[in-house]
C-alpha cells in the first residue's frame, strides 16, 4: 500500500490546523490487459464559447453506448486528492472496535458511517473483502458520530465534499439537461446540497487476498451491479480491478488515466430517461499478478437523488423524438429515496435470495451473480 507520511509544514490551507498527510499513489500494472474504449471529457472547455454544447455532444455518444466516462480538469489538483487518500487509509487503519462505535444503520437501508469488512455473501459461504466508510453530506440532518480522525480533517473533507458536489456533479447535471434537450438547471433542484438525499464521499478498501483465496472466489472482489442513485465519481486508482460490461456482453477493464476521474451513469438517471441513458453495469476482481498483494483503497463520490423526486421517465423533447417518452404510458410509483434504501437493504440478502430482479414501485434492477 502507498505510504503516508505526516508533514505539519505543508497545511492543506493556510489557517488549517490538520496535518498534511502525504499518499503515494502505488506504480500501474505492467500486464496488458483489454480496456474499455470511453470517452474522456475536458471540463476546462465548459465556459468556453460552445464548450458546453460539445462536451454533451460528446457525452451524448459516450452515455448511449455504455455509461461509462472519465472526465479531466475538473479543478482539483493532485495533491487535494491525495490528501484524501490518505486520510481514508488512516481512518480504515483504525482498530475495528473504534469504526464499530461508527457503524452505519445498513439494516434500514442508510450507509452513513462504517460497512465492516465482511458484511455481505457474495458466494454462498463466501464473504466479501471490503469496508468502507461514507461521509454524508455536512449539513444538520445527516449529523452523526465520527472517528477522530475525521474530525481532525472537516474543513478539508467537507470542502472537498462540497467542491465535488456542487463544482463537478453540478456542471455534469447540466450537461445531461442539454443532452436531453431541457433547461440547464432541471436537475440541479433535485440534486441541491443542502437538501434531503443520501450523496456521501467514500473512503473504500479491498483487502487483498491470496492466490489461493481469489480462487475460491472466482477472482470476484465485487459482483456486477448497478449503482443505486444518479452518478458515481471514482477518483483514480491505479490498482486494476474494475471491469464494465460492455453493451455486448464483454467484460472490459476500466484504465486509471492519470489526471481523470472516472463517471458512470447510475440507476435514477436510467429511470428518468426510461432506458435512454444506461446505467452500466461493473464490477471489481483480483487485480493482476503484480498489484494482487495491496490493498485497494478507494475514494469515492455518490451522487443520489433528493429523497422526495419520483423516478418517471421525464418529458424530454430528445426522449420523444427518440421513442423513449410516451404520453399515458405506465409511470413508475417510487420515490428516489425508497429505491435507495431498497437497494441497500437488499445487499443483506442472501446469494441464493438474489436470482430474480429488485423491483419497486414499478421500478426494478437487475442483479448480477459474475
Amino acid at each position: 500500500m502507498a505510504q503516508v507520511t505526516s508533514q505539519p509544514g505543508l497545511p492543506p490551507q493556510a489557517g488549517s490546523s490538520s496535518p498534511v498527510l502525504k499518499y503515494v499513489q502505488v506504480p500501474e500494472t505492467k500486464h496488458e490487459l483489454d480496456w474499455a474504449d470511453l470517452v474522456t471529457l475536458d471540463l476546462s472547455q465548459y465556459d468556453t464559447p460552445g464548450g458546453k454544447q460539445k462536451l454533451a455532444t460528446q457525452l451524448k455518444d459516450a452515455v448511449q453506448r455504455i455509461g461509462f466516462f472519465y472526465i479531466t480538469n475538473f479543478g482539483l489538483s493532485q495533491e487535494e486528492i491525495d490528501h484524501q487518500f490518505a486520510i481514508g487509509q488512516e481512518l480504515l487503519q483504525l482498530e475495528e472496535s473504534e469504526k464499530l462505535r461508527h457503524r452505519a444503520n445498513l439494516e434500514v437501508g442508510s450507509y452513513n458511517g462504517y460497512r465492516p469488512l465482511g458484511s455481505i455473501e457474495i458466494l454462498p459461504g463466501r464473504r466479501d473483502n471490503v469496508e468502507m466508510y461514507n461521509i454524508f453530506k455536512f449539513v444538520p440532518q445527516y449529523k452523526r458520530s465520527h472517528p477522530e480522525v475525521i474530525h481532525r480533517h472537516r474543513e478539508e473533507i467537507e470542502r472537498f465534499h462540497r467542491y465535488v458536489h456542487e463544482k463537478i456533479v453540478h456542471r455534469l447535471l447540466r450537461l445531461i439537461a442539454i443532452v436531453l434537450e431541457l433547461p440547464e438547471d432541471f436537475l440541479i433542484d433535485g440534486h441541491s446540497y443542502e437538501g434531503n438525499s443520501d450523496c456521501h464521499l467514500r473512503y473504500m478498501i479491498y483487502r487483498a487476498r491470496s492466490a489461493a483465496e481469489n480462487a475460491r472466489y472466482e477472482n470476484l472482489y465485487s459482483r456486477g451491479h448497478t449503482d443505486f442513485g444518479s452518478l458515481t465519481l471514482l477518483f483514480r486508482q491505479p490498482i486494476a480491478a474494475l471491469q464494465v460490461k460492455t453493451p455486448d456482453g464483454q467484460w472490459k477493464y476500466v484504465k486509471p488515466y492519470p489526471g481523470s476521474i472516472t463517471v458512470n451513469i447510475a440507476d435514477a438517471l436510467q429511470f428518468w430517461t426510461n432506458g435512454f441513458l444506461k446505467s452500466s453495469v461493473h464490477r471489481v476482481v483480483a487485480p493482476p499478478a503484480d498489484q494482487a498483494h495491496i490493498d485497494r483503497l478507494g475514494v469515492m463520490y455518490f451522487v443520489r437523488p433528493g429523497d422526495h423526486l419520483d423516478l418517471r421517465p421525464v418529458n424530454s423533447p430528445l426522449l420523444r423524438r427518440e421513442g423513449f417518452y410516451k404520453e399515458g404510458e405506465q409511470q413508475n410509483e417510487v420515490t428516489a429515496g425508497d429505491w435507495v434504501r431498497a437497494r441497500v437493504r437488499k445487499n443483506w440478502d442472501k446469494p441464493g435470495d438474489r436470482k430474480e430482479n429488485i423491483s419497486v414501485g414499478g421500478v426494478q434492477a437487475r442483479l448480477f451473480h459474475e
